[in-house]
């Protein structure tokens, strides 16, 4: 006798962040992430407002990885009542842990200085963490009597994963943010094959990015002629993944003699705690990046790096002689350090800020890629006199043409493939590619409509 399986979209539909996916057996239910929404107006009211599920039917909750887009409202579920149990790889909880103690302070420093209510406080934070089981790599675990889930590395980031969940003898798959592959650090992302359902990312699913060689040909070429143009080069990097990258890759320009050795800053302290859990967590790289290690390469250093460690230091670059380069958070310059340096080197037409990933509508970062004549940032006129160039091919999330691949791998068998966590246009366009080369059906859901699975 089939069984029936509902899921709900409760968030990751319509936006790229906010990922919060609730999932209803006949017995148990549990939540798939959940995130933050970012970069847009409502972001505040949406993350603040009660949960639109009850905390007391939902048993556990499964964390695809560790970006705050997916783990930002972990601890509010237990501030609002929830008591059961997280689960994610080792590696997620220990980046999580890092990621929801700086979010934190951040909000500490927001309610003194803007009287902002925090979503959590520390003591929420303690019990989500005391709360956390992990799960390895290409386990299978029984989870109840209902359900049982494999995790396979999903090569997005450090700890990522693709939750395979059993029910009914049929297989569902959550892709999280699958990785795009090949990457300069992680392995690739493993393949889906036997799936009945798959509900995937769509961040790229309207386009392609450069290739491996475009994008390394590419970041080299900025580069020289940043450092040739006399300016600083101001590089907004996500403290998780993209700035472990762009070490990695400035430490083979500089041993390979490609580009000229200047001063680097790295000026984000959470980054720095983030990059010691990666040198820690050499097994999960990927063999090439492995073989380097064991050679004694440091892959994070390299002569003229220079580590900022508060935030006087922090205004104090702008008095350290040009050409430089200037790598700080976030990556999408919705806070943090990096919006100062933009402040400062947008109107200088020798300096350039390089944008290495996908920024958000709504966003500093967005803006900043359109190329405007000025900005208001933080209330204050600035001229966009700086060249503005943008890598798209660093980024780590799969492009269209390998999102179609993946679901390709499980063609055959899968019924219903559920394309979220993209902005609209791009998970439309990434459902009529799936349908017409693939001959799948896909389709894009609408947010707390019940979809229910014949299991």
């Amino acid at each position: 006798m089939s069984k029936k399986l509902e899921i709900t979209f409760w968030g990751g539909v319509g936006a790229v962040t906010g990922a919060n996916f609730l999932v209803k057996g006949e017995f148990s239910a549990f939540i798939v992430d959940c995130g933050l929404l970012q970069g847009v107006r409502e972001a505040d009211e949406e993350n603040t407002a009660d949960f639109q599920y009850n905390l007391g039917e939902i048993d556990y909750v499964f964390i695809t990885h560790a970006h705050m887009d997916h783990i930002g409202k972990v601890p509010k579920l237990f501030a609002d009542g929830f008591t059961g149990t997280v689960f994610s790889t080792p590696e997620t909880k220990e980046i999580a842990r890092v990621m929801l103690t700086d979010a934190l302070k951040i909000m500490e420093q927001n309610k003194r200085a803007k009287n902002e209510p925090t979503l959590y406080e520390q003591d929420h934070l303690d019990e989500a963490l005391s709360h956390w089981r992990t799960i390895p790599y290409h386990t299978q675990t029984l989870v109840n009597d209902e359900f049982s889930v494999y995790l396979k590395d999903a090569g997005h980031i450090l700890g990522s994963s693709m939750f395979e969940f059993t029910y009914g003898g049929k297989k569902i798959v959550f892709t999280g943010d699958s990785g795009n592959s090949p990457t300069p650090l992680l392995k690739d992302t493993e393949k889906i094959k036997d799936a009945d359902y798959v509900v995937m990312d769509s961040v790229y699913g309207d386009r392609n990015h450069e290739s491996k060689e475009e994008r390394d040909a590419k970041f080299e070429r900025i580069l020289r002629e940043g450092i040739a143009r006399g300016g600083a080069i101001v590089i907004p990097a996500f403290s998780l993944e993209r700035t472990q990258v762009i070490l990695y890759e400035l430490n083979n320009l500089v041993e390979e003699k490609k580009i000229p050795s200047v001063p680097v800053f790295l000026d984000s302290p959470l980054a720095l705690k983030v990059t010691d859990i990666y040198k820690r967590t050499v097994k999960d790289f990927n063999q090439a990046v492995q073989k380097e290690i064991k050679g004694g390469d440091d892959i994070f250093s390299f002569p003229k790096l220079r580590i900022v460690r508060d935030g006087r230091e922090s205004k104090s670059l702008n008095e350290e002689p040009n050409p430089k380069i200037i790598i700080a958070g976030s990556g999408m310059s919705s806070g943090g350090r990096v919006i100062f340096h933009e402040m400062n080197y947008l109107p200088d037409p020798k300096s350039t800020i390089l944008l290495m990933g996908y920024q958000a509508v709504g966003t500093l970062g967005r803006a900043i890629q359109e190329a405007p004549k000025e900005l208001i940032i933080q209330g204050v006129r600035v001229p966009v006199r700086a060249r503005i160039e943008m890598i798209s091919g660093y980024s780590s999330h799969k492009d269209c043409d390998h999102l179609v691949d993946m679901i390709a791998d499980t063609a055959d068998t899968v019924k219903k493939v559920f394309v979220v966590m993209g902005e609209p246009k791009a998970s439309l366009f990434l459902v009529q590619r799936l349908r017409d080369y693939l001959d799948v059906d896909a389709l894009y859901p609408e947010r707390g409509k019940v979809y229910t699975l014949e299991c």
